[in-house]
């Protein structure tokens, strides 16, 4: 690969850059780009790369907990297909009372992505529709994917120790039972004792 074969990634790059103020941006590799920008840039940069760059295929969008550093970190990717280019576009927010502006109106599918974050992570989309459950009914606990949630201690109290449960088998027993097979070390600390 040379040089200037990067050269169509660059100059998107460079106009990104130049037309967003704090927006910071490099080529990842071949038709992969990727920027960082303040939470607040986050619709305006999403409606320009769309309406005048051409990524007008929303492909995902996912979140990131950077526990030790205190927040999170929102990742937007998108596709031009006339470029055959992929563009990550990247927002932090805090941890603590994390909320961000809603983006949905630009791509209505953001919707459900938005909402399984909020569920899974806390983060509020401010203004957007879907105020019921979306996947956990009833959830009362700390959002499941924050990496300070302790999965082992909430299956322990929730799974083992409730009434009902007192002739529970421990299903990776009873499998090794019927088929001879080991059970690995690594799991034997999560079985029942």
């Amino acid at each position: 690969m040379t040089e200037n074969s990067l050269d169509k990634e660059q100059q998107i790059v460079n106009h990104l850059v130049g037309t967003f103020q704090n927006l910071t941006g490099k080529v990842k590799r071949n038709r992969r780009i990727e920027v960082s920008i303040e939470k607040k840039q986050i619709t305006s940069v999403l409606n320009y790369v769309k309406d005048h760059l051409g990524f007008i295929h929303f492909s995902h969008m996912s979140c990131v907990d950077w526990l030790e550093d205190g927040y999170f970190e929102l990742v937007y990717i998108l596709w031009s297909p006339e470029q055959k280019i992929q563009l990550l576009v990247k927002a932090l927010v805090d941890r603590e009372n994390a909320s961000v502006e809603n983006a949905d109106m630009i791509w209505r599918q953001l919707n459900t992505y938005q909402r399984e974050i909020r569920e899974m992570f806390g983060v509020n989309f401010i203004g957007m529709k879907g105020d019921k459950e979306f996947i956990l009914e009833d959830w009362d606990n700390m959002p499941p994917m924050r990496r300070d949630f302790n999965t082992v201690d909430y299956i322990q109290e929730v799974y083992f120790e409730r009434p009902g449960r007192e002739d529970a088998q421990n299903v990776r027993e009873t499998i090794s039972k019927r088929t001879g097979e080991e059970i690995p070390e690594v799991a034997t600390k999560y079985s029942r004792d």
